[in-house]
């Protein structure tokens, strides 16, 4: 029986979580993934926060990563970053929910290149990520 893209994700997610320590020791949750996209949120507790009492940038990164890890591994195919970089736009204050939606805009031979944009609930936009992927040899779990 063929599974549907769909499936793989879940799969590849359910997989990944389960291995993945740190997405959640952040507080971080998959609230949607799918063929290349993922969507993950967290909300943001004082100890994600610096010296000016906003969101940690740091933390809005792993977040961003970690929507991008999801949305790229989501055909049961290991991919690792490549490179990404990310732009701040806004600050993230304590208690906002931030939300991470990472989509797939190219995927040529073993490249792929997302991007994810953090908000939090009501719209705001608070960081830019595009992330550089590339696949390697295996897969996210095994096909049973």
């Amino acid at each position: 029986m063929t599974q549907s893209a769909k499936d793989v994700a879940e799969k590849s997610a359910k997989a990944m979580w389960s291995q993945d320590h740190a997405t959640a020791w952040f507080g971080m949750q998959i609230d949607h993934v799918d063929e290349g996209s993922a969507t993950l949120s967290m909300t943001v507790e004082k100890h994600h926060t610096n010296g000016h009492g906003s969101c940690h940038g740091g933390v809005i990164f792993a977040l961003a990563d970690s929507a991008f890890a999801f949305a790229c591994n989501s055909r049961n195919q290991t991919t690792v970053a490549q490179h990404n970089s990310i732009t701040y736009v806004a600050p993230g204050k304590e208690g906002d929910r931030l939300i991470a939606k990472a989509r797939e805009v190219s995927l040529t031979g073993r490249s792929g290149i997302y991007d994810v944009t953090v908000t939090t609930e009501s719209g705001t936009v608070i960081a830019e990520f595009r992330g550089g992927s590339r696949t390697i040899p295996g897969t996210v779990y095994e096909d049973t």
